[in-house]
C-alpha cells in the first residue's frame, strides 16, 4: 500500500456554493447507518454506503482492518448482528477480509439439485430477523455453505466511484472511437473488448464489474434496494419476495422529500449520485512513493506499461464531453486508465453470471486511477495481502480464453526490475 498522503475524497474544485451543499449532503446521507424504519432490510449485505465504499477515504472500495490507512476491520461483521440480528457471519467474510455480496450463477431446482438456468443475482447475507426494530419477522439467511458446496457461489467487492462523474460524461463515441484504435496491435494480442448497452435506450453502459448500470442514479437505486434493502423510486420493490412479517415500511422508503426545501428535497438515491458525480478523480504521486522507490523508478514504469501494451484496455485517458453541470467536467481529460469496455478474462476469472451483453467470463476495464492505496484487486477481492495483491492480480489476469494472455506473457519476460518499476508505477496512480 503506498504511504504518504490520501489524495482522493475532496469534490471536484470547480462547485459553485449550491453545488457544493447537495455534494455535502450527498456524503453526509452517504454516511448514515439505517435503521429499519429507514428501510433495511428486509434482506441486506450492509447497513451504508460508506460501509463498502471506504478506502482509501469516502467513495472507495472495500477497507481492511491492518492495511493503511486502517479503516477496518470489515464494517459487515458489525451490520450482521446489530440492534439485536441473529444472523450467523459466513465464512467468506473476515475481519480483515474484503467487503463481499454474494451471487448464485445458477437457480437450484425445488429438489435440490442444480439447473442450467441462469440465476446471477444478489443473495443478501444478512436478514433483519432478531432485530429489536424488526418483531416478528422471521427470515433465513441462505444457505452458502450448500452454494460453495455445489460450485454456485461467486463474490463481488465494490467498485470506487472516484471521479465518476467524469466516467458519467464521456461520450459513447469517444468509447467506440478509441476501441477502434490500434487495432493492428489489438488483433496480435487477441484483444476484442466491446461495450456493454442498455437494453433501454440502446446507449453504452459503464458502471459496475459488468459495465451494467447506465447511470450513477441507476447505479445508486439498485445499490441501495440490493445491498442495503431500502427500496427506491428507482427500485420501489422489495426483493425477494419476503414474508409478510418482514415487510414493516410503505414503498418505497426512500422518495423525493416533499414539503422540504433546497437540498433537502431530493431522495437518497439522488444525492448519492450528486456525491458521486461531484466526486474529484484521485490524485497520483508526482515524486516517487513517500518512503519507497523515487520518481524515476515511476516514470520507467510508466514506460514499461505502454511497452508491453497493459495501455490497449487500460486506457490512460478519455476525454469527456461538454458538462451542463460544472467546468470539473467539462472537456476534461479523465486519466482512469480504462476504455470501459468489457473483455473476456477466461475461466479463472468467469463467474458464469451474464449482465446485458457482458458475457460469464466479461468485465469491465477496472479504472486504475486509485490503485496505490486498494487493498483487495478483482471482481471478487481474490488477490489482496495474503497472496501477493497486485502481483496476483496481474498473474489471475491470464487463463485459458482470457485476452489479456499475451499482455501476461510480456510482463513475465520483463527482468525483475522491469517488473518492480512497473508495480511501483502503478501504486503510484
Amino acid at each position: 500500500m503506498r504511504a504518504g498522503s490520501v489524495n482522493a475524497g475532496p469534490p471536484l474544485s470547480t462547485l459553485t456554493s449550491d453545488q457544493l451543499q447537495y455534494f455535502q449532503d450527498g456524503q453526509t446521507r452517504f454516511q448514515e447507518v439505517d435503521q429499519v424504519v429507514n428501510g433495511l432490510g428486509p434482506t441486506f449485505n450492509s447497513n451504508s454506503c460508506s460501509s463498502c465504499h471506504a478506502q482509501p477515504a469516502l467513495g472507495g472500495t472495500s477497507p481492511a482492518s491492518t492495511q493503511y490507512p486502517n479503516i477496518g476491520p470489515n464494517p459487515q461483521m458489525e451490520a450482521a448482528t446489530a440492534n439485536g440480528a441473529t444472523n450467523t457471519i459466513p465464512f467468506f467474510i473476515t475481519s480483515d477480509g474484503p467487503v463481499r455480496e454474494a451471487r448464485f450463477p445458477f437457480v437450484v431446482n425445488s429438489s435440490g439439485s442444480l439447473s442450467h438456468t441462469p440465476d446471477g443475482g444478489v443473495h443478501a447475507l444478512f436478514t433483519i430477523a432478531g432485530r429489536q426494530d424488526a418483531a416478528g419477522c422471521t427470515l433465513a439467511q441462505p444457505n452458502f455453505e450448500l452454494m460453495q458446496q455445489m460450485n454456485n457461489l461467486i463474490f463481488r467487492i465494490p467498485t470506487p466511484v472516484f471521479g465518476a462523474g467524469l466516467i458519467e460524461n464521456i461520450a459513447d463515441a469517444t468509447i467506440l472511437a478509441n476501441m477502434q484504435e490500434n487495432t493492428v496491435v489489438k488483433q496480435q494480442l487477441s484483444i476484442t473488448g466491446h461495450p456493454n448497452y442498455s437494453a433501454n435506450d440502446g446507449s453504452i453502459t459503464r458502471f459496475g464489474w459488468k459495465a451494467q448500470n447506465k447511470s450513477l442514479e441507476v447505479f445508486a437505486g439498485e445499490a441501495y434496494n440490493v445491498e442495503i434493502g431500502v427500496t427506491n423510486e428507482l427500485f420501489p420493490n422489495e426483493r425477494g419476495n419476503p414474508p409478510a412479517s418482514c415487510l414493516l415500511n410503505p414503498t418505497p422508503e426512500d422518495s423525493t422529500n416533499f414539503g422540504m426545501t433546497s437540498y433537502q428535497v431530493p431522495s437518497d438515491i439522488v444525492e448519492f449520485a450528486h456525491f458521486m458525480r461531484f466526486l474529484a478523480p484521485p490524485s497520483p504521486s508526482t515524486t516517487g512513493i513517500p518512503g519507497n522507490p523515487p520518481l524515476a523508478a515511476v516514470q520507467n514504469g510508466q514506460a514499461v506499461f505502454t511497452q508491453i501494451h497493459c495501455d490497449m484496455c487500460h486506457t490512460p485517458s478519455l476525454q469527456t464531453t461538454t458538462s451542463k453541470l460544472t467546468p470539473g467536467l467539462s472537456n476534461q481529460t479523465a486519466a482512469l486508465f480504462s476504455d470501459l469496455l468489457v473483455h473476456h478474462m477466461g475461466a479463472g476469472l468467469a463467474d458464469h453470471v451474464s449482465q446485458g451483453s457482458a458475457g460469464p467470463d466479461e468485465f469491465r476495464t477496472a479504472p486504475l486511477w486509485g490503485l496505490g492505496q486498494r487493498i483487495f484487486f478483482l471482481h471478487d477481492g481474490r488477490s489482496g495481502p495474503a497472496n501477493g495483491g497486485l502481483v496476483h492480480a496481474i498473474q489471475q489476469h491470464a487463463s485459458n480464453g482470457s485476452e489479456a494472455n499475451s499482455v501476461v506473457n510480456l510482463y513475465n519476460r520483463l527482468s525483475q526490475q522491469e517488473q518492480q518499476d512497473l508495480l511501483d508505477f502503478l501504486r503510484s496512480l
